[in-house]
This record gives structure tokens, C-alpha cells and sequence, in this order.
């Protein structure tokens, strides 16, 4: 009888082990699978000539960040709007691949507000607030979760070095989506704010694309542009993106490198 006993201990031992070996294995092959849709404004876009080109998307960096459980697949495009992004098919093409596990970044802000192009602008309170919450049900609906992210500030001081804000009531949008359908929201109007002001006026013309004139190959007559990003000022994005993902995120820490 003690042997039949020892014996049934050990099956049992080896059943839990192959269960708990099965159980991990399917964890990881569910983590492995993890896509990390990014729809937005050329601040986010991936820019090409990335050898010759010093301009940078903060999501074309955001691979560097992250671990091989997530694969970055960045929809964002220069010039878009909400509306624009929808009208296009964009947004329906990123519907169609997403699957549940996913992440969907949604950034929008800076070409709603041209208010003179039809094609792009939209009322904060109205089309661009509800074009957000599309975004939010639609990709719930595939069992993906969105992130709401408020635009990247512009680096616009004023005489007396203050930061002024370009973005109007856009932002604060973003904020109350965010609030009334429980969104993570990754404040980067916050964020760039201070990262822009701990640069200063002069040494945050490195996060940008400032240029003199033959400097450097790729602009010869010169750039003067505050709000798309260097590589330098990607990065810096990028990296207060994931720090606050990390934080305000459940689990997202899963996708993210530990140094």
C-alpha cells in the first residue's frame, strides 16, 4: 500500500508539472503574438532615408524599448487627421488586422486643427471627439486595447521663454474620452511639455530639426522645424511613452526591456 501511495504522489507531481509547463508555454506563445498598432500624425510616422534623413517618428524609435513579445506596426502617416485617417481606409485596414492581445496608440491633434483643409479639420468637441471614440469601441469590439495619447507639444517660446501652447482644446478632449471610457491615457502633452522646458529655449532646438545652411547634407539650404523630431527628440518621446506605459498600463511591462 505505502508503494501504491508514493507512487500516485509522483504521478501526480508530473501531471502539475506537464500542466504548469503547458499553461507557460501558451502564456508565452499569447505574448509572443502581441502587435502594437500606432495610428497618427507625422510626429509619430516612420521617415524614410533614415541614413541620410535626421528626422524620426518617436514610433519609429519605440522598437528599441521593447521586448521580442511585441512587434511595432506603425500606421501613422505624415499630414493625417482623424478624418483623414478614416476617410482614407487607413483606420479600416488596422481594424481588419488587429486581433485580441493587441494595443492600439492613438495620437491625433495636429493637422485637426487646420482649420482651412476640409479634408483634415475637424471640431474638437464634435467630429475629432467622436472620430476618438471609434477608435476606442471599434477596437474593443476586437478585443485589442486602445491607449489615448494627447499630441507632442511644439517648441514655441515666447520672448520671455515661456512654452505656449499650440494645440487649443484638442488635448483636453483626448483627456475627457480618456476619463469617460476608461482609457489609459498617456498624457505626451504633459510630458514634451517638460521635457521641451528642461531643454530650454536654446537646447531644445536639438529635439527638432534645426539647421544652418550646408550643415548637413540632407537640408542645404538650412531647416528651421519645431515640431517634428530629431533623432535625439524621438527618443526622448519615446522613451517618456514607455515609462508611463510601464505605469499606467496593466501588464505592458511584459513588452518592454527591464534595462
Amino acid at each position: 500500500m505505502k508503494h501504491y501511495k508514493v507512487l500516485f504522489f509522483l504521478i501526480l507531481i508530473i501531471y502539475q508539472s506537464c500542466k504548469k509547463d503547458k499553461t507557460e508555454s501558451q502564456s508565452d506563445q499569447r505574448i509572443q503574438n502581441i502587435s502594437i498598432y500606432t495610428i497618427g500624425d507625422s510626429t509619430m510616422a516612420d521617415k524614410p532615408n533614415p541614413e541620410e534623413n535626421p528626422e524620426r517618428g518617436w514610433c519609429q524609435l519605440l522598437p528599441q524599448f521593447l521586448n521580442n513579445n511585441a512587434t511595432v506596426k506603425n500606421h501613422a502617416v505624415n499630414g493625417r487627421s482623424t478624418r483623414s485617417f478614416i476617410a482614407e481606409g487607413r483606420w479600416d485596414s488596422v481594424y481588419q488586422q488587429m486581433k485580441k492581445g493587441d494595443y492600439i496608440f492613438i495620437q491625433f491633434g495636429h493637422n485637426d486643427q487646420k482649420i482651412n483643409n476640409p479634408n483634415r479639420y475637424t471640431n474638437p468637441h464634435t467630429a475629432y471627439r467622436n472620430n476618438l471614440i471609434k477608435f476606442v469601441s471599434e477596437t474593443r469590439e476586437m478585443g485589442a486595447t486602445p491607449v489615448l495619447f494627447t499630441s507632442i507639444v511644439r517648441r514655441n517660446f515666447n520672448e520671455e521663454k515661456t512654452l505656449v501652447d499650440t494645440h487649443g482644446e484638442y488635448p483636453q478632449e483626448v483627456r475627457s474620452v480618456a476619463q469617460e471610457f476608461n482609457v489609459p491615457l498617456i498624457d505626451l502633452q504633459y510630458l514634451t511639455e517638460k521635457l521641451e522646458e528642461a531643454y530650454g529655449v536654446n537646447g531644445s532646438k536639438k529635439l527638432h530639426l534645426h539647421y544652418a545652411p550646408n550643415e548637413i547634407p540632407y537640408y542645404p539650404e538650412g531647416k528651421e522645424d519645431n515640431t517634428h523630431l530629431s533623432v535625439l527628440g524621438a527618443t526622448e518621446v519615446a522613451r517618456l511613452a514607455v515609462n508611463a506605459l510601464n505605469e499606467k498600463v496593466e501588464g505592458f511591462d511584459a513588452f518592454t526591456k527591464t534595462n
